[in-house]
Order: C-alpha cells, then sequence, then structure tokens
C-alpha cells in the first residue's frame, strides 16, 4: 500500500455537485457564497496551515505548533464536513432504500428519526456547528450526533447524513428563521447519496469485524 505525502497544502475545491440554481427554496446567492467563501475559504486556510506545519523544526516553539495543529484540524474537518453537506444535497428529498429501512429499525419509524435530527439542528439555530447522521463501527448504531464546532466529532463513526447549522448556511436567505432552512434542506436531500454512504460504511464495518 501506497501512503500519500501530508502536508502539501494542495487541497483543492471540490465544484458544487449540482447546479446552485437547482435547489428548491435555497437561493443560488446562498449556496454560492457558502460554497466559494466558507467552504473555499477552508480550502484554503487548510493549504497555508499544511504549509506552515511543514515548516516547522525541532525549535519551533511548543505552543505554535500546538496552534497550528488546532487550525489544521478545524479546517480539515471544515472542509470534509462541507463536502459531504453539498454532496447530500441536490435531491427530490424523497427517503428510499437501505436507509429507510435502518432509520424504522433505529428509531422505530424514519418519521420518529427526522424529529431527532430536526430537533439536534434546532438546538443549533442561531450559533454554529453541525447536525450528522453517522453509522458508529464499533457498535453498528445509527446515531444523530451534534456538533458545537468543526473538531467535534462522534469517535469511531462514518458520517451518512451532513447539515451545516452555522449561519452562513442560512441567514441570507431566512435570516433567523431555523425551521424555514430545514423545510428546504429536507425538500432538497439526495437520499441516493445517503444510502451510498451507508452502503460503505456497512462494508467497513464488516471489514473492520
Amino acid at each position: 500500500m501506497t501512503f500519500a505525502r501530508v502536508l502539501t497544502g494542495e487541497h483543492q475545491v471540490v465544484p458544487l455537485p449540482f447546479s446552485p440554481t437547482a435547489l428548491t427554496g435555497i437561493s443560488e446567492r446562498m449556496i454560492t457564497s457558502h460554497h466559494e467563501n466558507n467552504y473555499g475559504g477552508a480550502v484554503r486556510n487548510l493549504n497555508r496551515t499544511e504549509l506552515e506545519l511543514d515548516a516547522i523544526t525541532a525549535d519551533t516553539p511548543p505552543l505554535l505548533v500546538a496552534a497550528l495543529r488546532e487550525r489544521e484540524l478545524t479546517f480539515r474537518n471544515s472542509k470534509s464536513l462541507h463536502e459531504l453537506y453539498f454532496a447530500n444535497l441536490g435531491g427530490d428529498g424523497r427517503r428510499s432504500g437501505a436507509i429507510e429501512t435502518a432509520l424504522t429499525e433505529s428509531y422505530g419509524s424514519a418519521a420518529r428519526w427526522e424529529e431527532h435530527f430536526r430537533g439536534t439542528a434546532s438546538g443549533l439555530g442561531g450559533g454554529s456547528g453541525w447536525a450528522t447522521l453517522s453509522l458508529e463501527l464499533d457498535t453498528g448504531a445509527l446515531r444523530t450526533s451534534w456538533s458545537g464546532h468543526h473538531t467535534q466529532v462522534l469517535a469511531t463513526s462514518v458520517p451518512l447524513l451532513v447539515m451545516d447549522m452555522y449561519e452562513h448556511s442560512y441567514q441570507i436567505d431566512f435570516g433567523a428563521a431555523v425551521p424555514r432552512y430545514l423545510d428546504a434542506f429536507f425538500a432538497n436531500l439526495h437520499w441516493d447519496e445517503v444510502n451510498r454512504r451507508l452502503e460503505a460504511a456497512l462494508r467497513l464495518r464488516a471489514a473492520l469485524a
């Protein structure tokens, strides 16, 4: 196996997987700003931070190294979570397939899970963070989790569905009306992508068993 070289500062912005005019209830202006400025900014800052880390020596003050590592984790997770977020948009919002069955088995019904997810996201309204549905690899459970920052993730889990709850993801269109953003998010979900992630996560869990 060949391992990728680290700290190259060569990450690229991944294009939107859908036309910015294609979403229902989410404007081209907002999704474009989100993609170019917030996600793109995270990619650019990650590249700069990696180059700074690549330049450290045995004489670099530990406090500086620690600060750079914190920034690296923040920008790396922001990059990854934004890419997952954009990739699970662009659909018609109709839930079907293996994820429907999995959510029903886990929560009693998919509708009951959606209540949990909406409540989790609503709790972040007016602030910052992420709401995620993930497969926990050690237990095989579907976990709905909350993150108040880019660096807070559920250990040993694979994200299946990611929702950005930073204000930049909705304020241009919805102001402080978080429930309207939640409705628009669910109306545009690309459940085939979520099913693809679930299948991949289940294969990974089986390989680790």
